[in-house]
Protein backbone atom coordinates (compact mmCIF):
# COMPACT_ATOMS: atom_id res chain seq x y z
CA UNK A 1 0.00 0.00 0.00
CA UNK A 2 1.42 3.16 -0.96
CA UNK A 3 0.85 5.44 2.75
CA UNK A 4 1.27 8.56 0.79
CA UNK A 5 -1.94 7.97 -2.27
CA UNK A 6 -5.66 9.05 -1.47
CA UNK A 7 -9.22 8.73 -2.59
CA UNK A 8 -11.60 11.10 -1.46
CA UNK A 9 -15.04 11.38 -1.87
CA UNK A 10 -17.63 14.13 0.02
CA UNK A 11 -21.16 14.85 -1.37
CA UNK A 12 -23.14 17.89 -0.43
CA UNK A 13 -26.89 17.83 -0.58
CA UNK A 14 -27.91 22.13 -0.80
CA UNK A 15 -31.10 23.19 -1.07
CA UNK A 16 -30.21 25.54 -4.05
CA UNK A 17 -30.92 25.20 -7.97
CA UNK A 18 -28.29 23.07 -9.24
CA UNK A 19 -27.50 25.98 -11.98
CA UNK A 20 -26.48 28.42 -8.51
CA UNK A 21 -23.89 25.51 -7.20
CA UNK A 22 -22.02 24.80 -10.17
CA UNK A 23 -22.16 28.62 -10.96
CA UNK A 24 -20.50 29.30 -7.46
CA UNK A 25 -17.90 26.15 -7.69
CA UNK A 26 -16.48 27.53 -11.16
CA UNK A 27 -15.36 30.71 -9.60
CA UNK A 28 -12.78 29.24 -7.56
CA UNK A 29 -11.18 32.51 -7.19
CA UNK A 30 -14.27 33.41 -4.94
CA UNK A 31 -13.42 30.18 -2.76
CA UNK A 32 -11.68 31.88 0.02
CA UNK A 33 -14.27 34.46 0.76
CA UNK A 34 -16.83 31.32 1.89
CA UNK A 35 -14.25 28.35 2.37
CA UNK A 36 -12.34 29.41 5.58
CA UNK A 37 -9.32 26.27 4.52
CA UNK A 38 -9.27 27.61 0.98
CA UNK A 39 -6.65 30.54 2.17
CA UNK A 40 -5.69 31.97 -1.48
CA UNK A 41 -6.66 31.46 -4.99
CA UNK A 42 -4.12 33.41 -7.54
CA UNK A 43 -4.97 33.23 -11.09
CA UNK A 44 -2.36 32.44 -13.50
CA UNK A 45 -5.05 32.67 -16.32
CA UNK A 46 -8.72 31.73 -17.25
CA UNK A 47 -7.70 27.85 -16.63
CA UNK A 48 -4.88 28.11 -14.20
CA UNK A 49 -4.37 29.03 -10.68
CA UNK A 50 -2.37 28.48 -7.51
CA UNK A 51 -4.18 27.73 -4.22
CA UNK A 52 -2.80 26.96 -0.70
CA UNK A 53 -5.26 25.51 2.01
CA UNK A 54 -5.18 24.93 5.36
CA UNK A 55 -7.61 22.83 7.36
CA UNK A 56 -7.31 22.33 11.23
CA UNK A 57 -3.92 20.69 11.11
CA UNK A 58 -0.65 22.80 11.46
CA UNK A 59 0.64 22.73 7.65
CA UNK A 60 -0.03 23.69 4.26
CA UNK A 61 -1.04 22.74 1.19
CA UNK A 62 0.14 24.73 -1.95
CA UNK A 63 -0.07 23.59 -5.24
CA UNK A 64 -1.22 24.54 -8.95
CA UNK A 65 -4.72 23.69 -10.51
CA UNK A 66 -5.26 23.26 -14.39
CA UNK A 67 -8.77 22.87 -15.23
CA UNK A 68 -9.13 20.04 -17.89
CA UNK A 69 -12.94 20.06 -17.66
CA UNK A 70 -15.56 22.70 -17.36
CA UNK A 71 -18.95 20.98 -18.64
CA UNK A 72 -22.01 23.11 -17.44
CA UNK A 73 -24.49 20.82 -19.07
CA UNK A 74 -22.99 17.99 -17.63
CA UNK A 75 -21.80 19.75 -14.07
CA UNK A 76 -18.86 18.93 -14.22
CA UNK A 77 -15.71 20.89 -13.39
CA UNK A 78 -12.32 18.70 -13.13
CA UNK A 79 -8.65 19.82 -12.30
CA UNK A 80 -5.32 18.67 -12.66
CA UNK A 81 -3.65 19.23 -9.60
CA UNK A 82 0.77 19.31 -9.36
CA UNK A 83 2.73 20.85 -6.20
CA UNK A 84 2.33 19.60 -2.54
CA UNK A 85 -0.11 17.20 -3.74
CA UNK A 86 -0.24 15.57 -7.21
CA UNK A 87 -3.53 14.42 -8.90
CA UNK A 88 -7.00 15.03 -9.47
CA UNK A 89 -10.30 16.85 -8.06
CA UNK A 90 -13.82 16.43 -9.60
CA UNK A 91 -16.90 18.01 -9.05
CA UNK A 92 -20.42 16.96 -10.59
CA UNK A 93 -23.36 19.00 -9.65
CA UNK A 94 -26.38 16.76 -10.43
CA UNK A 95 -29.99 18.41 -9.83
CA UNK A 96 -32.20 16.42 -7.07
CA UNK A 97 -35.79 17.34 -6.53
CA UNK A 98 -35.75 20.97 -5.71
CA UNK A 99 -31.70 20.89 -4.56
CA UNK A 100 -28.68 19.90 -5.66
CA UNK A 101 -25.93 17.12 -5.02
CA UNK A 102 -22.45 18.44 -5.45
CA UNK A 103 -20.18 15.07 -5.80
CA UNK A 104 -16.61 15.75 -4.97
CA UNK A 105 -13.88 13.30 -6.00
CA UNK A 106 -10.05 13.25 -5.49
CA UNK A 107 -7.17 10.96 -6.06
CA UNK A 108 -3.88 12.54 -5.27
CA UNK A 109 -0.37 11.31 -4.05
CA UNK A 110 0.60 13.71 -1.57
CA UNK A 111 4.44 15.04 -2.10
CA UNK A 112 5.00 17.77 0.43
CA UNK A 113 8.13 16.11 2.22
CA UNK A 114 6.90 16.38 6.01
CA UNK A 115 3.87 14.44 5.14
CA UNK A 116 5.39 11.83 3.05
CA UNK A 117 7.34 11.26 6.70
CA UNK A 118 4.64 11.31 8.91
CA UNK A 119 2.40 9.24 6.18
CA UNK A 120 1.72 5.86 8.29
CA UNK A 121 1.14 7.29 11.15
CA UNK A 122 -0.51 10.57 10.43
CA UNK A 123 -2.82 8.75 8.19
CA UNK A 124 -5.76 8.89 10.17
CA UNK A 125 -5.91 12.31 11.15
CA UNK A 126 -4.75 13.58 7.78
CA UNK A 127 -8.53 12.01 6.42
CA UNK A 128 -10.15 13.41 9.51
CA UNK A 129 -8.47 16.80 8.29
CA UNK A 130 -10.03 16.29 5.24
CA UNK A 131 -13.22 15.46 6.02
CA UNK A 132 -13.13 19.04 8.30
CA UNK A 133 -12.18 21.01 5.54
CA UNK A 134 -15.15 19.33 3.36
CA UNK A 135 -17.75 20.00 6.56
CA UNK A 136 -16.52 23.24 6.59
CA UNK A 137 -16.30 23.96 2.48
CA UNK A 138 -20.29 22.85 2.34
CA UNK A 139 -21.49 24.95 5.49
CA UNK A 140 -19.45 28.02 3.89
CA UNK A 141 -20.71 27.15 0.40
CA UNK A 142 -24.51 26.97 1.77
CA UNK A 143 -24.43 30.63 3.45
CA UNK A 144 -22.71 31.84 1.15
CA UNK A 145 -25.16 31.04 -1.64
CA UNK A 146 -28.11 31.80 0.61
CA UNK A 147 -26.87 35.31 1.43
CA UNK A 148 -26.48 35.94 -2.70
Amino acid sequence: MDWTHYRFRSLWPLPVPSTVVYDALERVEDYPRWWPQVRSVSRLNDTTGVLTIRSALPYDLTFIARETRRDPVAGVLEVAMTGDIEGWSRWTVTATGTGTLARYEQVVDVNKPLLRRLAVPGRLFFRVNHRLMMRAGRRGLLGHLQAV
